[in-house]
């Protein structure tokens, strides 16, 4: 994500930040930049001289999975209107007016599926707290159906798998409506050091909900902006390093990144088979919760499954209670403060609140060997990109055009004016020159990388001080975009969580000049409960969600006046 570090490892992570920041057509590449009315603490106001947007009233605007399935079993609507009324919002909004750009495709047969549904609810039949709901899934997951697959890459355009992804299978199962395919950082951001964040060959650059000239942040850029701005009930993201944590906090939203092996990764364009993940992102902790439900299991598909067993939840809103900070020891990860003096006021506010709440506050609790991971990371994943992307293109079958890494690079080569006009494609080039998973470099990187981040890190820092969460800001604001020069002021701390493969949970905690950041909490495997509850009592002791008007740009003249 390009973010700023000490001297000591920014270049091993200066070259790896990419993933963390990592939509309708090649040529829709420019955002808006439009004046608008100046904005406010919680962007949402504005005049009559605002774009006629900022002032439209959306029927299912802030509506949550519980209010959705109240209306359909009152008769207030059927899963066809609900899915019609996001399908019309993305029409309006996504490819027209402020053109957010979140969404790649939508769904031919999801009026259909919701027919189907609302047939089935007749029937007597209701699977569940998704039945009819429509949900985004980012354009990496895999669905055997009318829509493509494509990371957002020109190279695979017209790409069906022959079955779907794992949790295109689980959403279909608990009678979730997959509306559509939301815009990403191309290949997950790991094609270049120096991209775009939200930029992609097929979708274009995607803009921030808050500000369309402002970043997502990604590379779960389209998930993010599209639940933020109401064009779904929530969305699918996926993550190797923030790319869940990121684009919520940027976009004023939850992200749930699990323990990998949480939820399966079969059928999902990869770039690392150790640190990969899905995981939702919603508008309120609650939903995130009842998704991150519906995607849990074992799957026969996705070896890393297997360790779910024993610690998986079919039902995560049993650990949503309002007083659940109540007896927890909470630690403060100082080594991320520092970078912003805004961020860190609204995180020292959101310590006191906790600490008000019940919560014991151990201050500092760092990370000794947080410096230590970085170079080892970005070793691992070149190595596990080249194998992983390899067996993924294979599993398409003998007719797809694209076969290897290779391929891929060639394609770009070849069709550089419409996917490298912007970017490169170093770190493909990087790890196609990889050898494979069993060279000693590749070994030793991944379990160096692991063991600091995991057994070293988060669980010895935890067992240390007897902690039950580490918390730390999210990210800083978004940043203007700029296809020039690339991503800018993109620092996170997503990465202990990332490279352990253990859980982290993102919640809004507040605006700076109109624009959303978010609060992580992160701990050991399999600690999605008790993550869940302490996100849960912190969301409603502050209620920080404000819904976004997509303003095309934030006009800050009156505060420099």
């Amino acid at each position: 994500m390009g973010r700023k570090e000490d001297s000591q490892d920014r270049i091993a992570l200066d070259r790896r930040e990419f993933i963390k920041v990592g939509g309708l057509g090649a040529a829709a590449l420019a955002v808006g930049s439009t004046a608008c009315s100046p904005g406010t603490s919680d962007a949402t106001n504005g005049d009559a001289s605002s774009p006629w947007w900022t002032r439209e009233s959306f029927e299912l605007e802030e509506t949550t999975l519980a209010q959705l399935q109240e209306g359909m079993a009152s008769g207030r609507w059927t899963a066809h209107d609900i899915t019609q009324l996001y399908l019309d919002r993305i029409g309006r909004l996504d490819r027209a007016g402020p053109q957010l750009r979140s969404v790649i495709e939508t769904n031919p047969d999801a009026l259909d599926i919701a027919q189907s549904l609302d047939q089935e609810r007749r029937d007597g039949k209701v699977r569940g707290p998704l039945h009819g709901i429509p949900i985004l899934v980012k354009d990496n997951v895999g669905t055997a159906d009318h829509m493509t697959t494509t990371a957002g890459s020109l190279a695979l355009e017209g790409s069906i798998p022959p079955e779907d992804s794992g949790v295109a299978a689980r959403l279909r199962a608990a009678g979730a409506i997959i509306l559509g395919k939301a815009n990403l950082s191309e290949w997950a951001n790991f094609r270049s050091t120096h991209s775009s964040s939200g930029w992609s060959g097929r979708g274009g650059q995607c803009g921030n909900a808050y500000a369309v000239d402002r970043n997502p942040c990604g590379s779960s850029s389209g998930s993010g902006a599209a639940a933020s701005a109401n064009f779904c009930s929530a969305a699918i993201g996926t993550e190797t390093d923030g790319s869940i944590v990121c684009p919520s906090s940027l976009n004023g939203v939850v992200g749930i990144k699990p323990t990998v092996g949480l939820v399966s990764r079969a059928g999902i364009i990869p770039i690392s088979h150790v640190q990969d993940t899905a995981g939702p992102m919603a508008r309120t902790v609650t939903d995130a919760a009842v998704l991150l439900g519906a995607l849990t299991g074992v799957d026969s598909r996705d070896g890393a499954t297997k360790a779910s067993q024993g610690h998986s939840q079919t039902d995560y809103t049993q650990f949503l209670v309002a007083d659940g900070l109540r007896g927890t020891r909470i630690g403060v990860e100082r080594s991320f403060f520092g970078r912003d003096a805004r961020v860190d006021a609204l995180m020292e506010d959101a310590l006191s609140v906790m600490s008000k709440a019940g919560a014991t506050i151990v201050d500092p609790a760092n990370l000794e060997n947080r410096r230590k991971f970085g170079g080892p990371e970005w070793v691992a994943l070149q190595y596990e990109f080249k194998a992983d992307i390899n067996a993924y293109l294979a599993s398409l079958g003998p007719d797809a055009p694209m076969k290897t890494l290779a391929d891929l690079i060639a394609f770009n080569e070849a069709n550089k004016d419409r996917e490298m006009q912007f970017f490169g494609q170093e770190t493909f080039l990087a790890s196609e020159d990889r050898g494979p998973l069993t060279e000693k470099e590749y070994v030793q990187a991944r379990a160096d990388a692991t063991r600091y981040a995991g057994k070293e890190g988060i669980d010895a820092l935890m067992q240390k001080h007897r902690l039950d969460a580490i918390v730390a800001p999210t990210s800083a604001p978004a940043w203007t975009t700029d296809l020039v020069n690339g991503d800018s002021n993109a620092w996170g701390s997503s990465s202990p969580a990332a490279v352990s493969g253990y859980p982290n949970i993102t919640v809004p905690n507040g605006f700076i000049h109109g624009l959303p950041v978010g609060i992580s909490f992160f701990g050991r495997a399999w600690s999605e409960p008790t993550l869940l509850k302490i996100a849960f009592a912190y969301e409603q002791a502050t209620h920080h969600r404000t819904a976004p008007k997509l303003l095309p740009s934030l006009d800050l003249r009156d505060e420099v006046a």
